[in-house]
């Protein structure tokens, strides 16, 4: 049984996946590294909550699917207690993300 868990949960998306796929099109369209600008017109243009496109964007570079350059160019790393002061309230909003000035890219295809 304990086998049968384990395997259930390696097989659920860690994500969205739609939303992935979205932003991951959105990317190879543009080429270019996206900005919260960017994940806020695609949420305006597609009816999405923004912080659903934030989740699944904190979430893919949790687990390396994604990266994130702050604004001076340096890569930094996010991290579950990065995810979890942003969605503290169970919620976040497009001014809670004021120090994510930087950039955002894949880094290699989603395993999910």
């Amino acid at each position: 049984m304990a086998t049968d868990i384990k395997d259930q949960e390696a097989l659920t998306p860690k994500w969205d996946v739609a939303l992935e796929a979205l932003v991951t099109e959105e990317f190879a369209e543009r080429g270019v590294e996206m900005r919260i600008a960017d994940f806020q017109r695609l949420a305006r243009q597609y009816g999405i909550r923004f912080d659903d496109i934030i989740d699944t964007l904190f979430r893919m570079c949790i687990e390396g699917v994604w990266g994130y350059r702050n604004g001076d160019g340096q890569e930094l790393s996010i991290t579950w207690q990065d995810y979890e002061q942003l969605f503290v309230n169970g919620r976040t909003k497009e001014k809670d993300m004021a120090e994510y000035d930087g950039g955002w890219f894949p880094l290699r295809e989603s395993v999910e």
